[in-house]
């Protein structure tokens, strides 16, 4: 199930950048499970991980290639090669190794990324079988395959893509994604990749891409675990006409709005494909004192049990959302300058139920798909979006089953 028409866009290709998959067969042999991403030599690639301790061994293998130029990207879904201990490591680096032996290139070029079951043996054995089919199949237009191989218990594939122009030439920015549950990125997404053919040095790509998903993918949540595997990559293979993108120029702008932009996209479509999810929720916080401040309360809403299945329920028990604000560690918050809306039906002003609301209007707006709670604080001029979704008989259903 998903909020909303959720389907595949037509990507524009990107020029320097291409994609090939197979079918390994690690958890089903249904659809493609493994993905070859191939860049152009001098590309950029800027990359950001997971905070979580627990990292798998693909991140700590993906982070110490970033350094070495990385011409190839590996990922499979199916198997999180996490909590593998030193075997995962040597599993992880075993697969980089078969790919270059493959494509004849070197080995610390190679960004390993998987997803799937923690605490399973990656079948290295499966993967390298694979290789070679998903390097044949390597093409600029295999971006709808490769979204479906990355997915794990996503309901569809995720993809966006744009043109920009920069002075009069053409850049392209693609990216596809993949999550449902485990979702409360401390970085990025589950897995995100993005491709553009602007010329960009790496430092400044890397940038682009750390302010990006954080105005992006660390404003989502489906149900507050940070994952073991998340990643994000952008890549940019320099083969545009448009001219090099530096810091401070207004070219460096429309590029890194442009780049956020594929982000949001990406990040609510994980949302709209919550696990079980039958609503889309934007909880918006103005008027705080800072951007952390918003983002604080905004998350301690989203991330509420109690709030999500009220919200499954279409109940309008605005309570709740009221208690979440309360504890979301606002100091000297003055009550009496709250303001609480479910879209435009003001539920809570001067401390307490606005004298002018109906259960009747709350219901109206909490039976809809789609719903923003918009909380004022009344503090300073601050305003944030956290973008979450239900919680649903179907998400305990989903994950009690996950491993059968």
């Amino acid at each position: 199930m998903a909020v909303g028409q959720c389907s595949f866009p037509t990507m524009h290709p990107v020029a320097g950048i291409t994609l090939g998959t197979a079918n390994a067969g690690i958890k089903q042999t249904v659809r493609d499970d493994i993905l070859v991403i191939q860049m152009v030599e001098h590309s950029s690639c800027a990359a950001v991980f997971t905070q979580n301790a627990f990292c798998a061994a693909p991140v700590h293998v993906a982070k110490a290639n970033l350094v070495h130029s990385p011409r190839w990207l590996l990922i499979n879904s199916g198997n999180a090669n996490a909590g593998t201990g030193e075997q995962g490591m040597q599993d992880a680096l075993a697969t980089c190794a078969d790919l270059a032996e493959v494509v004849d290139g070197l080995a610390a070029q190679v960004l390993p990324f998987s997803t799937g079951v923690i605490g399973s043996p990656l079948p290295v054995g499966k993967i390298k079988a694979a290789l070679r089919e998903a390097v044949s199949n390597l093409d600029t237009d295999n971006w709808d395959k490769a979204a479906q191989a990355i997915m794990t218990t996503d309901t569809f594939p995720k993809g966006v893509s744009r043109v920009i122009e920069i002075e009069g030439q053409s850049v392209a920015i693609n990216g596809i994604s993949k999550g449902a549950g485990m979702i409360q990125p401390n970085m990025a997404t589950m897995l995100g990749f993005m491709a553009t053919d602007a010329k960009i040095g790496q430092a400044l790509l890397q940038n682009c891409l750390a302010l990006a998903v954080e105005q992006s993918f660390n404003r989502i949540t489906v149900d507050g675990d940070t994952s073991t595997n998340d990643a994000c990559v952008l890549m940019a293979s320099g083969c545009s006409l448009a001219p090099e993108i530096t810091q401070g120029s207004g070219n460096y702008q429309i590029f890194a709005d442009a780049v956020t932009a594929v982000c949001k996209q990406l990040a609510e479509a994980i949302v709209r494909d919550g696990e079980g999810a039958t609503k889309l929720m934007r909880i918006v916080v103005e008027q705080a004192l800072t951007d952390e401040e918003a983002v604080r309360v905004g998350k301690t809403i989203a991330h509420s049990p109690l709030v999500k299945t009220a919200f499954f329920a279409s109940d309008p028990n605005w309570g709740r959302i009221l208690a979440a604000v309360g504890r979301a560690g606002v100091e000297n918050m003055v009550l009496e300058d709250v303001q609480l809306y479910l879209d435009d039906v003001c539920i809570v002003r001067n401390g307490g139920r606005a004298d002018d609301y109906t259960e009747e209007a709350g219901q109206k707006v909490m039976n809809q798909e789609e719903i923003t709670v918009i909380v004022k604080l009344g503090r300073g001029e601050a305003v944030q979006e956290v973008l979450t979704c239900d919680l649903s008989y179907e998400y305990v259903k989903i994950n009690a089953e996950y491993r059968t």
